[in-house]
């Protein structure tokens, strides 16, 4: 006599437990409650939610069983992984508590076939293979929902931490509420002290730090980040003056060119310090990397914030070197550059520049000659600094022309 076909035999099993639904699924949420870190947690899965999960994820393949439902009801599944996502539930978590309902599913079946109905053992060894391919499937449909609704969740986070940051450089965010829920969203302490960091891109669309942000939390450092047609601008903060020094040397290990504002106190005062750190931007040479804090100089500050009075002052002073031949006018600022870089001595200079002391002697007498100013005279020293910082930010072609 041929065996009953597993589905046959096993109609009832299914059929007596589809009534205790309800009691099974409050059971199970209990169990994964016990079982897996983040479902201890009601603010995140909330009871109802997950008993409403249990009923259906315990329903559905006790239908299939029971010859009423489909094999894998995805639209479950998928639910399942898009409510999960939508509560911050992990991954790993949603994954490892599904498997436990899967688990307690088959105990009872087990239990039941063998209690109440005598169904064979070959006929369980046949549903055990059914089981297992409905949790391979319920799995898949299950996790692609839940990583399509964080994809989404991601995104829209991102929109809305970039429109919560664009606004606190724009300075539009003025209350105080809104300032401290501002702080909150974009993982900012209330309070400061926090700098601005104006970095210069490499092209439009590509980030002047990659990684920033994350090299930063590295170092228990908080910052939100924004990134323009021309800069990547972030706001840090930097609570004991250590952490200031940590994030100046993440900063340093890039390749970009970075102007750093001073640290301030209010979140109020970022569209203040954003053009401080875009000042110090300004002031370093062009075409060299480097990181260049506000404070650090005060005189290229001045320089880099009226450019135009800048070229001016550059061209009063350097006028008979700027219309000298290329060779010889950038081997004289050079020379000048490196004996402000020496502190004044024509020793050190000449190391920096790979030439003896004399030589350099020589040429900054020709620098007195040519411009008129003693490098002996203070105020002639003062000239010559403020010059030699708007060559750096004003680019040649646009110095105003000799007028003499």
């Amino acid at each position: 006599m041929d065996c009953p076909a597993p589905r046959e035999e096993i109609i009832p099993v299914a059929t007596a437990l589809l009534g205790r639904v309800p009691e099974l699924a409050e059971r199970l949420a209990r169990r994964i409650r016990d079982e897996v870190d983040a479902y201890r947690d009601e603010a995140l899965v909330p009871p109802d939610s997950l008993r409403e999960s249990c009923e259906s994820n315990v329903e559905v393949p006790l239908l299939h069983l029971a010859g009423r439902g489909s094999p894998v009801n995805r639209a479950t599944a998928r639910e399942t992984g898009r409510v999960r996502a939508l509560q911050d539930v992990p991954l790993s978590d949603t994954l490892r508590a599904f498997r436990i309902g899967f688990e307690f599913v088959w105990a009872e079946l087990i239990a039941e076939a063998r209690d109440a109905h005598d169904v064979s053992s070959r006929t369980l060894v046949a549903l055990s293979s059914e089981m297992w391919r409905q949790v391979g499937a319920y799995s898949d449909a299950m996790t692609a929902s839940y990583r399509e609704t964080a994809a989404e969740l991601l995104l829209q986070r991102e929109h809305e931490r970039s429109v919560l940051v664009e606004a606190l450089f724009t300075g539009v965010i003025a209350d105080q509420t809104t300032l401290w829920e501002t702080a909150r969203i974009l993982g900012l302490p209330a309070a400061g002290p926090f700098i601005v960091v104006a970095a210069a891109v490499p092209a439009p669309g590509r980030e002047a730090l990659p990684g920033i942000e994350a090299t930063l939390r590295t170092e228990h450092l908080p910052s939100a980040w924004r990134l323009l047609p021309d800069q990547q601008i972030g706001v840090l903060s930097v609570p004991p003056v250590s952490t200031e020094a940590a994030a100046l040397r993440a900063l340093e290990k890039s390749a970009a060119r970075v102007g750093v504002s001073p640290p301030y106190d209010s979140l109020r005062d970022t569209p203040q310090a954003l053009h401080y750190a875009r000042l110090a931007l300004a002031g370093l040479p062009a075409g060299r990397p480097g990181v260049a804090r506000f404070d650090d100089n005060p005189v290229a500050m001045l320089v880099a914030a009226a450019p135009v009075e800048a070229a001016r002052v550059a061209r009063t002073v350097l006028s008979r070197i700027l219309d000298l031949p290329d060779e010889e006018r950038e081997r004289l600022v050079e020379t000048l550059e490196q004996w402000f870089a020496a502190a004044g001595s024509a020793a050190e200079a000449g190391r920096l520049l790979y030439c003896h002391a004399n030589t350099v002697r020589y040429r900054l007498r020709r620098v007195e000659e040519l411009t008129g100013r003693s490098l002996q005279d203070p105020c002639a020293v003062a000239d010559f600094r403020a010059a030699l910082q708007a060559l750096r930010v004003v680019p040649e072609g646009t110095l105003p022309g000799n007028s003499a």
